[in-house]
């Protein structure tokens, strides 16, 4: 019974009378071309928003929130440190002013998304008893890190007694929301050189001119005999046109395989 079982075809149920379908295929859509504009247009924006805030330009993630920093609220003005250690909110700026000085505040990564922030008064952040936030300590502990939420692109600042920052009608700066809505969300704004991912690490071996580049090479992987550098004197039109078509190592390989002595080649 097995035997007959096995040569049973199995498959999807089909009744009787009724047609296969066929199924048409849909050529999928070329949307590289729409990805390209999407990355320029947001590059375009990030450059107008940088340029509008006197040059100081909106953080992504916790890891570019270090150094100078200032902390934007929702209606576009800046916390403020007060001479007596509190922190309100400061007033609206023109297009293109950076935060003032009083705004500016540093901060340090002490951990997973986790900061310290340092006012102008050369004092750490932190939380009084009513949740407000004071500049009042020396060092950083338990009670001087705020932790960073961020979705979707937005962020939200966690106070250490688990609250989220906000500001109340006297626009002074506390900690003491359990949820997140449009007042509690912050902007964490950087004026120091921004990184560019998107730019090409070029490797130390591979800077200079394709004879120097070769040389590099050489001197990194070539069994050296006599202590003497075997150098393929080939012409190195072929290096030029592969570099352009991306077969530039290959090529390199090639060149050096033909003088025996690259511990790299078979």
């Amino acid at each position: 019974m097995s035997e007959v079982y096995g040569k049973v075809k199995t498959g999807k149920l089909q009744l009787k009378g009724e047609k296969k379908k066929k199924h048409k295929k849909h050529k999928k859509r070329d949307r590289s071309g729409d990805r390209e504009d999407d990355k320029k247009r947001q590059k375009r924006e990030q450059l107008e928003d940088c340029d509008k805030h006197g040059g100081w330009w909106a953080c992504a993630k916790t890891t570019e929130a270090m150094g100078p920093v200032s902390l934007q609220f929702s209606s576009g003005c800046y916390m403020k440190a007060l001479d007596n250690g509190r922190f309100c909110l400061g007033a609206p700026h023109d297009d293109g002013a950076p935060p003032d000085p009083e705004e500016i505040l540093m901060a340090m990564k002490v951990g997973d998304d986790k900061i310290s922030l340092k006012s102008g008064y050369d004092k750490y952040l932190r939380l009084d008893k009513t949740g407000q936030v004071v500049g009042v300590s020396d060092a950083v502990g338990a009670l001087e890190m705020f932790e960073a939420v961020w979705e979707e692109g937005k962020m939200a600042l966690l106070g250490p007694n688990g609250r989220f920052m906000t500001v109340d009608e006297e626009d002074s700066v506390l900690c003491d929301k359990n949820k997140v809505g449009e007042t509690e969300i912050i902007r964490i704004r950087s004026n120091k050189e921004r990184e560019d991912l998107n730019k090409k690490v070029v490797p130390i071996e591979e800077q200079g001119k394709v004879g120097d580049v070769e040389l590099n090479y050489v001197k990194k992987f070539q069994k050296f005999q006599n202590h003497k550098i075997k150098l393929n004197q080939d012409h190195r039109g072929a290096l030029l046109v592969a570099k352009e078509q991306g077969n530039f190592h290959e090529c390199l390989l090639d060149r050096r395989e033909k003088m025996k002595s690259d511990r790299m080649c078979k």
